[in-house]
């Protein structure tokens, strides 16, 4: 019973900001402290959404966004880990490349997309792109720190055993690496979201940063709180997901428990 009192309170806890939250957001366009046609409140916003998902309509901008986010995500994963395991491997090879990975890392992926569009043109290859771009640093980041700053003394009991440099790569410094990979990657699926949006604004006829800009467009403004709103809840699923291939794959950090 104890804990059943505990799980609710911490549930009510939790749930008190976004409430809060809501609760102004309603009354501040309800009350006329800030005008409607610029912020919808929240039961116009909830009427529009129920309304995108009886149309079907909601599924198209969905699978658009999806596969448009997961493809960059995905191609940012391979790179990002892959050059970055080699960086935080080999130290003259990374201080051969670093200065010029710190010098494209300050170039934003926005400022970036006319020149995407230039190469790629305005199709999906530009929009993957641009989100491949924005993802792919956190990553290469992350997986170069956590190569670099793994335990020596895990290093150094492994090759006082005798373990191979094969042994040493992959049973002791890839797993030691995991945490600090997983961050970047996580950190790459929020950057991905960021990035849909202003990617989608340019030759899209669907997906949800599209439907953003079109509902402002024709103002249909509770439509276009709605498209944030799935946004929003988009990137919460990608990041839970994440999350949870993370504790999967990093079973052995103490205190760490995955509910199957």
């Amino acid at each position: 019973m104890g804990r059943f009192i505990r799980i609710i309170r911490s549930s009510a806890d939790r749930s008190l900001g976004i409430i809060l939250f809501l609760l102004v957001w309603e009354l501040l366009p309800t009350l006329g402290i800030v005008n409607k046609a610029f912020l919808s409140p929240p039961s116009s916003v909830v009427v529009s959404i129920t309304k995108l998902f009886s149309t079907g309509n909601l599924w198209v901008h969905v699978f658009a966004s999806l596969q448009r986010s997961l493809s960059g995500l995905l191609l940012a994963i391979v790179a990002g880990t892959l050059l970055g395991l080699f960086l935080g491997w080999f130290k003259r090879f990374e201080a051969i490349v670093d200065p010029l990975l710190q010098l494209f890392r300050q170039i934003s992926a926005f400022a970036l997309f006319p020149v995407f569009i230039l190469f790629l043109g305005i199709g999906e290859t530009s929009k993957t792109a641009i989100i491949l771009w924005a993802s792919f640093w956190p990553i290469l980041l992350n997986t170069v720190s956590g190569v670099k700053y793994v335990d020596k003394l895990l290093i150094d009991s492994a090759k006082s055993m005798g373990g191979s440099q094969s042994f040493l790569f992959f049973r002791v410094i890839l797993p030691a690496a995991a945490p600090s990979i997983f961050t970047g990657i996580r950190l790459g699926g929020a950057y991905c979201i960021t990035a849909l949006v202003a990617a989608e604004m340019i030759g899209s006829s669907a997906g949800l940063g599209f439907y953003i800009l079109n509902s402002q467009e024709i103002f249909q403004i509770p439509d276009m709180y709605a498209g944030i709103i799935v946004l929003a809840f988009l990137g919460l699923l990608l990041n839970y997901i994440l999350a949870v291939i993370e504790a999967r794959f990093t079973r052995w950090k103490k205190g760490l428990s995955v509910n199957a």
